[in-house]
């Protein structure tokens, strides 16, 4: 089976370099040249772990290929996949089609004989419909059907998510593009994963409805933490005791600084814009929204206060800028709202992250100091400030680090230790929805 995946960013080439392994001749296609030289030579634009590995070998056996053309290849295409951008639009948080919308224009003007186009980006209601009226009108005599297929990948477990998936979301209007999705799919039968064959509207709001969701998930532990801090209870606990509920679940009930990345900012914000647009109301989502930035400006107060009210000349030692690890993501991370207001209030920044400081010094401020060795990162600080729960900051020396500091305040955003040893140690340690 011949896929081509136009999009060689997080989604296509995540999916392209797994379609390969499932035995489909698999092209990534992207207009940025350089990116395309680079990929042809394995090497890879983002980080992700284990994607690397899997893009070189399925290059070396001839699955995997790379192309900036859109005539090389999609006319010998089964399925070309949409895995294109689609940030929020400035203004008014609707999804930008604008990616899209080209890529259907240009792809139509190669198909030849029968051919299944999928939405693998994450697009409002409506879209796979827009994209088949663009096909037919450049290319009236194409021969194709639209699908969408939506991903749902997390970041830094994306070729397990893929390999090993909770579901497979297939939205179609036909039988026989159902059947040709199937079969590109049909590697997963063997771990019997469920197919969820629907409409394409249906296939469309799955995957908004799934990550509001989540991030309401998110939203709600980070409200009750605040509670727990009211009346002196302990958010874990009570994370554990709601999540043993079967029907609700451990995962997602994490406090932390607020969510981010590529999908939960952009997808809850596109979901209330696309429930506006049609006279729905959607208002748990709303409010979702309003909490994660409300828990970031916590934040803010949080570390201020600890530093008995003011951060101005004071040396904050962050661990961690990328919104999650493993991944190099710096996409709404907290560190882009958190770090600058402390700057504007005149704290002095030192930061380490284990991938993600190449990206973090194109959209922080330039006055952020980085450091490669996480304890030169520390020494002489006020305060250390945890951002991100990397493997690498659970089991730091600590009394290394507290021989070292300056100060002695430790604000752990992600709730990695056990407040009473750190007090042992002699910290001012503060965390979320503990006392």
């Amino acid at each position: 089976m011949n896929v081509t995946m136009i999009g060689s960013g997080y989604v296509g080439l995540v999916s392209g370099a797994c379609f390969a392994e499932f035995g489909a001749h698999v092209t990534c296609l992207d207009v940025d040249k350089k990116k395309i030289a680079d990929l042809n030579t394995g090497k890879i634009p983002i980080y992700e772990p284990g994607l690397e590995n899997l893009v070189r070998e399925n290059i070396r056996k001839g699955q995997l290929q790379f192309t900036d053309s859109y005539g090389d290849f999609i006319g010998q295409s089964d399925l070309v996949f949409i895995a294109v951008g689609t940030p929020s639009r400035h203004g008014d948080g609707h999804a930008d089609l604008t990616y899209v919308y080209k890529a259907a224009r240009e792809l139509a003007k190669h198909l030849r004989g029968y051919t299944v186009v999928v939405d693998k980006s994450t697009v409002p209601i409506g879209t796979a419909k827009h994209v088949k009226r663009i096909i037919a009108e450049e290319n009236p005599a194409a021969d194709f059907d639209v699908a969408s297929n939506p991903e749902f990948l997390r970041e830094g477990a994306a070729i397990s998510d893929f390999m090993r998936p909770d579901r497979v979301v297939i939205g179609v209007e036909t039988e026989r593009a159902a059947a040709l999705l199937r079969e590109l799919y049909r590697p997963l039968n063997l771990i019997e994963t469920p197919i969820v064959t629907t409409g394409l509207e249906s296939a469309e709001l799955i995957k908004y409805a799934a990550n509001a969701f989540l991030a309401t998930k998110i939203s709600f532990i980070n409200e009750i933490s605040m509670l727990c801090e009211a009346v002196g209870a302990d958010v874990h606990a009570v994370a554990k005791g709601m999540g043993l509920d079967g029907r609700i679940g451990r995962k997602f009930l994490h406090v932390g600084p607020g969510y981010g990345g590529s999908c939960f900012p952009k997808d809850t914000k596109a979901l209330v814009r696309i429930a506006q647009e049609n006279g729905a109301t959607i208002r748990i989502v709303e409010s979702v929204i309003e909490v994660n930035e409300a828990q970031k400006a916590r934040m803010i107060n949080k570390i201020r206060n600890a530093l008995g009210g003011s951060v101005t000349g004071k040396t904050l030692s962050v661990l961690g800028l990328t919104f999650k690890p493993e991944t190099d993501d710096m996409r709404d991370a907290p560190a882009l709202t958190i770090l600058p207001k402390l700057l504007d209030n005149g704290a002095i920044i030192r930061a380490h992250d284990p991938k993600g400081m190449n990206e973090a010094r194109t959209v922080l401020p330039e006055t952020v100091r980085y450091f490669d060795d996480i304890y030169a990162t520390l020494e002489q600080a006020d305060a250390v400030i945890i951002l991100t729960e990397w493997n690498a900051y659970r089991g730091l020396d600590l009394a290394r680090i507290k021989k070292n500091m300056r100060g002695s305040v430790f604000l752990d955003l992600r709730n990695i230790y056990e407040p009473a040893r750190m007090r042992e140690l002699g910290f001012e340690y503060h965390c979320i929805g503990r006392l």
